[in-house]
């Protein structure tokens, strides 16, 4: 029988390398989620597990801009039924114990320390945006910093409203681009919502 080549270049081998690995990665979350789920994994092992699983796909998908210009038809088109991953990868972006505050919360020991630390995220990225720094790849990184900081903050109530609005604007950003950039009533809106969580932020730190 004679043999049959599945690809004749080595730029067909790359693509389908590429088409595999996008493959994986979204197998690899979908069995990530459901171990966490089911607490088979802790959130210690699980964040940093889940946050190299979402940039894997970023990169992936960059790769393959021109070949899979819809993951969720991919996905349909090679039979994968991964739910789960497809809500953490096209929908919301950030690992579930960032998205819930369920990551382990330090001890008092670090209070300041992580105080200063989520002061200075929020400065950083009010004064980022005010001098136009405004692209989706600009802006996801210190969201998510910003996010995770406030996590780590122990005496920050489960109730703080600011953390709500900082998740949904991570969960925006995610459906675009990288290369996207937000509109000047977007910037604006994200400035206000921002300043109305650093000021409930501090106050409170105040009522403590």
């Amino acid at each position: 029988m004679a043999q049959v080549k599945l690809v004749h270049t080595l730029a067909e081998r790359e693509r389908y390398d590429n088409l595999a690995e996008l493959f994986s990665i979204i197998v690899a979350t979908e069995h990530l989620e459901r171990a966490y789920i089911r607490d088979q994994i802790s959130a210690q092992e699980y964040t940093p597990a889940c946050q190299r699983l979402i940039a894997q796909f970023k990169t992936s998908i960059s790769l393959l801009q021109d070949v899979v210009p819809s993951v969720p038809h991919f996905m349909a088109e090679y039979r994968l039924s991964c739910p789960a991953a497809a809500k953490r990868l096209l929908e919301v972006g950030i690992p579930a114990t960032v998205e819930h505050a369920a990551e382990h919360v330090p001890s008092s020991t670090n209070a300041a320390k992580h105080v200063a630390e989520t002061v200075q995220f929020f400065i950083t990225l009010m004064d980022s945006l005010k001098i136009n720094l405004v692209a989706v790849d600009q802006i996801h990184p210190q969201l998510t910093e910003l996010i995770q900081s406030l996590n780590r903050v122990p005496s920050l109530p489960k109730t703080f409203e600011g953390r709500a609005k900082i998740r949904d604007w991570l969960i925006r950003l995610n459906k675009l681009k990288a290369s996207d950039e937000l509109s000047q009533d977007q910037v604006r809106q994200l400035l206000f919502d921002l300043d109305s969580a650093y000021a409930e932020f501090q106050r409170s730190l105040s009522s403590r």
